[in-house]
């Protein structure tokens, strides 16, 4: 118990000797901003294993097959009772490939190749885009101020691990 309250002293002395300054706030914000982008998509995907299964499910829909139908066969089953829809999402919330892949699309179309992630094969569809509401840098400054002071202190512990001599 000694050592718990010793370790939590520890951590409000720090956080009260290293606040983090207004325009090292702001600088953040704007950072995450540009990361998440300004628009936000509204996508379906169908999530196969092998690139065989995304290529015969891309021929279907050259042919005329819903989307929504096909989604079925899915393996995300997040979405797979929803007709493969995604919902709104910034580019940032999605896995890279997945992400890039979904940007180049126009309205409407889907991919003609199938794009590989870390979850497997997607035949992704675009159905919408519009401008991102991202919160007022008010409204999310609390939040982000915690995060950085509890990521400064977790670097300053990581240094005095470090230097930290053991007999």
């Amino acid at each position: 118990a000694r050592t718990n309250i010793l370790a939590q002293a520890f951590r409000t002395d720090y956080l009260k000797r290293n606040p983090v300054g207004d325009a090292a706030l702001k600088a953040e914000f704007e950072k995450i901003k540009t990361q998440m982008g300004d628009k936000e998509y509204k996508a379906r995907h169908i999530l196969v294993e092998k690139e065989t299964e995304a290529k015969e499910i891309i021929g279907k829909l050259k042919k005329g097959e819903k989307f929504e139908e096909l989604a079925k066969t899915s393996k995300d089953p997040g979405s797979k009772d929803r007709g493969g829809d995604l919902e709104w999402n910034l580019p940032g919330g999605f896995v890279q490939p997945f992400s890039d892949a979904m940007v180049k699309l126009e309205k409407g179309k889907y991919t003609e190749t199938p794009v590989q992630s870390n979850f497997g094969w997607h035949v992704i569809q675009l159905e919408d885009i519009r401008p991102a509401k991202f919160p007022e840098y008010d409204q999310i400054k609390p939040n982000l101020e915690k995060r950085m002071q509890e990521a400064m202190f977790e670097k300053s512990l990581t240094e005095l691990r470090a230097k930290a001599k053991v007999e």
